[in-house]
């Protein structure tokens, strides 16, 4: 095996991560890390002077899930497309968090902790989908911004402006859960 091909086996978590994160799905998620890894290996010249391996690969897997997502669209349009090639693969709750599991469930120690943790994991996958893939790459990912903006192909601008936006929302959506957590726990001791 080359170093290249290596170094790319080295990132298949981080890769897994982020196409289950796009796809929603498991299915979906291992044949778009396959066809990320093809691509990569195909284009191994282009790399040389690209900087980091991780955002090079994700803007492959996100360039290659755009492309899909944009073939199912013609394929579904198509007079003679049928259910089984419309669409994306519908995946449950469990299914969807998965891949945050993976990453870092290892870590909670409590059941606090644990609540909490998918509490924050359910608010982030109710972002939009501009948002959640901005806050996943900087957040949970640890790009920085131009990677990020390099990945996804958008300005910088617009990455602070997302990234912004989906803080806030978060921070909103934890403020107001404990509102009601807090309620909760009054109403609970009144009776």
């Amino acid at each position: 095996m080359s170093d290249f091909a290596e170094n790319i086996t080295g990132e298949l978590n981080a890769m897994w991560r982020f196409a289950l994160r796009l796809t929603a799905s498991e299915a979906d998620a291992e044949d778009l890390v396959q066809r990320t890894c093809v691509k990569a290996l195909e284009n191994e010249t282009a790399y040389e002077h690209r900087g980091r391996l991780r955002s090079w690969l994700f803007r492959i897997e996100h360039r290659v899930w755009l492309n899909v997502l944009r073939s199912r669209q013609i394929r579904s349009n198509s007079s003679f497309a049928n259910n089984q090639f419309s669409g994306i693969h519908e995946g449950s709750a469990g299914e969807e968090l998965q891949g945050f599991q993976s990453r870092s469930a290892e870590h909670l120690d409590s059941p606090e902790s644990n609540l909490n943790y998918y509490q924050l994991v359910k608010l982030v996958e109710s972002l939009p989908d501009a948002q959640r893939l901005v806050v996943l790459l900087v957040c949970v990912e640890e790009f920085s911004y131009q990677e990020t903006a390099d990945i996804l192909e958008i300005p910088i601008g617009t990455v602070m402006s997302r990234l912004s936006r989906g803080r806030l929302t978060l921070g909103k959506a934890v403020q107001n859960s404990r509102k009601v957590s807090n309620v909760a726990e009054l109403d609970g001791g009144m009776r």
